[in-house]
């Protein structure tokens, strides 16, 4: 693909607002694109080198490969498997599974270092990118000293649906991607736990969902 194409593909990624046209060009040089099929594996770590991906279009959702535990979901105009910059180990067994169909570019994590290098904007957007995920890691593990399991699971409920939904006036309207076990594992509950709270919350006309979307009352705040 021309790497004017792959530079359109780019557009909408904040990590990139600094560059210039010549360097994307550059970046664009190195990257391959792929299109991917809602319920295809991305192995992170078992290609022929690590790699650092950026989410044109679709979301995944990032998992442990021992165990396919959610770690967290990624939505379009974001990156993923960041974590080979920092990990030299080649230690990290995450997997990101696409939850719809998606297209994805990725550069390999050394050429991608060389960059940073040479541009500190970039430098510094992958390292917040990189915080706020600990940051997230350090909020759930906080919840859950905390916060009892009601809580935990309708307060993602709403941040899910805050981030990765659209305003119709009167409720914010996502699709509805994760699964009650992914809702489980994200909020360290059981799925029946999950189940009655989302059942509740239906009741109470705060939420509703179907097997496609789910929403969010804007009057309920």
């Amino acid at each position: 693909m021309k790497a004017i194409t792959k530079y359109w593909f780019l557009e909408g990624f904040s990590l990139f607002k600094k560059l210039g046209m010549p360097t994307m060009m550059k970046l664009c040089g190195h990257l391959e694109m792929e299109y991917v099929n809602k319920g295809t594996i991305i192995k992170l770590g078992e290609r022929d080198r690590n790699c650092i991906f950026f989410l044109k279009n679709g979301s995944v959702k990032i998992m442990d490969s021992n165990n396919d535990i959610v770690k967290y979901v990624v939505k379009k105009g974001n990156i993923f498997g960041e974590l080979s910059i920092y990990d030299k180990s080649g230690s990290s067994k995450e997997v990101a599974l696409a939850l719809e169909d998606a297209v994805i570019c990725y550069i390999e994590s050394d050429m991608m270092e060389d960059l940073m290098e040479e541009h500190k904007s970039l430098k510094n957007g992958l390292l917040k990118i990189y915080g706020l995920r600990i940051r997230k890691l350090e909020t759930r593990l906080q919840d859950l000293l905390y916060k009892d399991s009601k809580t935990r699971i309708s307060e993602f409920i709403k941040a899910y649906i805050e981030e990765f939904g659209e305003s119709d006036k009167e409720r914010l309207v996502a699709k509805n991607l994760l699964s009650h076990k992914d809702i489980a594992n994200l909020t360290n509950t059981s799925r029946q736990t999950v189940n009655n709270v989302l059942s509740t919350m239906r009741k109470d006309n705060i939420i509703d969902y179907d097997s496609k979307f789910i929403s969010y009352s804007l009057n309920s705040k």
